[in-house]
């Protein structure tokens, strides 16, 4: 890593950001890499963060040490957002303000990139390009009418990797899965730069390490997708995700969930005035939940401006559906409760005071600091009658440019901020000071990657206004929520144990969670491994018998010297390191051979075992003298070697913990359809306590 730490690039961005040193190491660890993988293959590599945790200063350090080494130009894809591009065009200017003024780098946004002179061309170059066609068009004419550009050391960055990089779509008329658009069009743009750089930066990689080989992608004539290697961003100390809001069991964190009814859902849907009535708003249990979720957000923020004594403005999000009629009709819904609330002061204000007091009460399980209620109570009524209270709906791309502030960050007018929208809250954009989210999205099977990047609630929060923060979904949501985060911790710990290559990640036992859109996983073939889960090879033939023997004496050979290997015995059963079981399985595969359209790729179960032995090992159950037919009396291919004698059985009982390899030496007799030759046919079993996992 003899990257330079005192580069002319690096001391502009440092000075801003006062990185820590294992942010450094990262970002160390992270450009040794790159260079390493662009010079002999295109594989990309991966800079895995949390929602947002600061990724974009990981990356952004991580350019700077490349700028001040070996690359020249810098290409960084964003989202298809008009929002995102800019606010990605405002950071990355910002961090490198001192270096554009000193005429050291130009930042462009691709679309609005001039003619460029010969003196500009000699600067480094750092390009924003939007993941939309007719930007990712403008970056390949880039190239070509600046041919000097592509002998240049070129890295590309692609934020949000998994959104539009990786979609596949099917032709139903032709049959065929193409890439998209926009995909195909990276793909050209790659190929004209062969040692250019890739790096990946996403929170939710799922998508990514589920595609196919690079072998397989070869074929078809596109680039792998699959990281090489990933690198994991330091979380900071002042980040709050989702082990405060599943697993934290401070008052702060057990305080967060409020339940809401999924009725309530339904009437929020379409417009219902018969269910939605004024003089109800403030009563009625149909919007119980929204009601509790709008007198929370008022009153915890006037407690945080009276513990803090000044004004901090707090945003509140709420996104139930995508639909425009939808949030117009919610925000109706809300507005008019702000003006019964606020009606409520003068013409009952008992009701006022009671709205209130919960709200109060409920804020003091969690505030460490509560003020007076009747400081409370006053500061609430001052905010209505004064309007402090600013209720936006953001559901296009004109909306949000319309919303921005000059951080490219959605702009707080007022001392509270209630966003109404859909998927424009989602990836990347940077809501401040939120202290309430009303989450409804409930579809039949939950996308983990769409589900998390929809949890703007994460992120950089002071413990302070945590205590007064509340999450409003329905016990389902909340509950494959739960579950999304115990798969994604799950996940970053594979990744530290497995030398930072992927290929398996958790599955829902229940079916209700999903890692990404099935689109994205078109071209993928995955396996499905469930505790107890049996994977054997079915319909193969022996190789010839000449061939076989000379393969089984070696086979013999490795399976009797397993004891020696043990260190557990049980009866005919051993438990031994997983490496011998490898070798076993590796010579065995060359005694077979396939029947076309029915492959058994050895090499993936044996990487399968491998990542399902945790302490590398493996029971091995061997059986003898066995007599299997080839076909089964109706014909078909048999395909239950292992039933009915004790092994099956036996793997259950032994394998709680472990995987099982069951080594069944057939006979191989002639007059079972085989080739009058023993040969060891293997069945692997997966351990009963396992989570279910998705194998690319």
């Amino acid at each position: 890593m003899q990257l330079k730490l005192d580069g002319y690039f690096f001391e502009c961005v440092k000075q801003l950001n006062h990185y820590s040193e294992e942010e450094i190491e990262v970002m160390l660890r992270t450009n040794a890499q790159l260079k390493a993988h662009s010079t002999d293959t295109f594989r990309p590599g991966m800079l895995l963060g949390r929602i947002q945790s600061g990724k974009t200063r990981s990356y952004i350090g991580m350019m700077a040490l490349a700028l001040d080494d070996v690359f020249d130009c810098i290409v960084i894809l964003t989202k298809n957002s008009n929002a995102l591009a800019r606010q990605t065009y405002e950071r990355v200017a910002g961090e490198f303000r001192r270096a554009m003024d000193e005429d050291m780098v130009i930042v462009h946004d691709i679309i609005r990139m001039p003619k460029l002179r010969k003196y500009e061309l000699k600067q480094k170059q750092i390009i924003i390009v939007k993941k939309e066609i007719k930007n990712v068009t403008r970056l390949e004419q880039f190239f070509i009418n600046y041919p000097e550009m592509k002998m240049r050391k070129v890295m590309f960055i692609d934020d949000e990797a998994d959104y539009a990089s990786v979609v596949y779509s099917e032709d139903k008329d032709r049959n065929l899965i193409e890439l998209k658009k926009i995909a195909t069009k990276l793909d050209d743009i790659k190929a004209m730069l062969p040692t250019a750089a890739y790096l990946q930066v996403t929170a939710t990689p799922y998508s990514l390490y589920l595609q196919p080989d690079a072998d397989v992608l070869a074929i078809r004539g596109y680039q792998p997708k699959r990281p090489a290697f990933t690198v994991l961003v330091p979380t900071h100390d002042k980040y709050v995700g989702g082990k405060f809001y599943f697993e934290d069991q401070s008052p702060a964190a057990r305080s967060l969930y409020h339940a809401i009814d999924e009725s309530e859902l339904e009437v929020l849907r379409k417009p219902d005035n018969r269910r939605v009535k004024d003089d109800y708003l403030l009563t009625s249990k149909n919007l119980e939940g929204l009601r509790h979720a709008l007198l929370n957000f008022i009153v915890g923020a006037k407690v945080r401006h009276l513990s803090n004594g000044y004004i901090t403005k707090y945003s509140f999000i709420m996104h139930t559906i995508t639909t425009k009629k939808a949030h117009v009709w919610q925000y109706d819904v809300v507005s008019r409760m702000e003006s019964k609330l606020k009606e409520s002061i003068t013409e009952d204000p008992q009701l006022f005071r009671e709205l209130v007091y919960t709200a109060y009460e409920d804020l003091k399980h969690s505030v460490q600091h509560m003020p007076d209620f009747s400081d409370v109570l006053a500061s609430v009524k001052s905010s209505l009658i004064d309007e402090e209270l600013l209720i936006e709906i953001v559901n296009s791309e004109q909306d949000v440019n319309q919303l921005l502030d000059y951080n490219g960050e959605l702009r707080l007018r007022t001392p509270m901020t209630f966003f109404i929208g859909g998927q424009i809250l989602d990836r990347g954009i940077t809501v401040g000071n939120l202290i309430g989210f009303y989450y409804g999205r409930d579809p039949r099977k939950f996308q983990q990657d769409t589900v998390l990047q929809h949890s703007r609630m994460y992120g950089a929060r002071p413990m302070e206004d945590m205590e007064v923060t509340r999450f409003y979904t329905t016990p389902r949501i909340y509950s494959a929520m739960q579950r999304m985060h115990f798969f994604d911790e799950g996940l970053r710990e594979a990744i530290m144990k497995q030398d930072h290559t992927i290929k398996f990640l958790t599955k829902d036992a229940k079916g209700e969670i999903i890692p990404c859109s099935p689109n994205k996983l078109l071209m993928s073939e995955l396996i499905t491994v469930k505790p107890r889960k049996r994977f054997l090879p079915v319909g193969f033939e022996t190789v010839s018998k000449t061939k076989l023997n000379q393969a089984m004496k070696r086979i013999d050979k490795m399976v009797s010297t397993l004891e020696k290997h043990a260190v557990r015995h049980t009866g005919q059963n051993v438990l031994v390191p997983v490496q011998y079981v490898r070798d076993i399985l590796m010579e065995i595969q060359d005694t077979f051979i396939y029947t076309e359209g029915m492959p058994f790729h050895m090499e993936r179960y044996v990487e399968m075992i491998e990542y399902l032995s945790e302490d590398d090992l493996v029971w091995v159950i061997v059986r003898t003298n066995r007599n299997i037919s080839r076909l089964r009396s109706d014909g078909r291919f048999a395909d239950r070697p292992d039933t009915g004698h004790d092994e099956l059985q036996t793997a259950y009982k032994l394998g709680k913990t472990h995987p099982s390899v069951i080594l069944l030496r057939q006979n191989g007799l002639s007059g079972s359809g085989w080739k009058d030759a023993p040969f060891y046919w293997p069945v692997i079993v997966a351990q009963s306590n396992m989570q279910t996992t998705i194998f690319s």
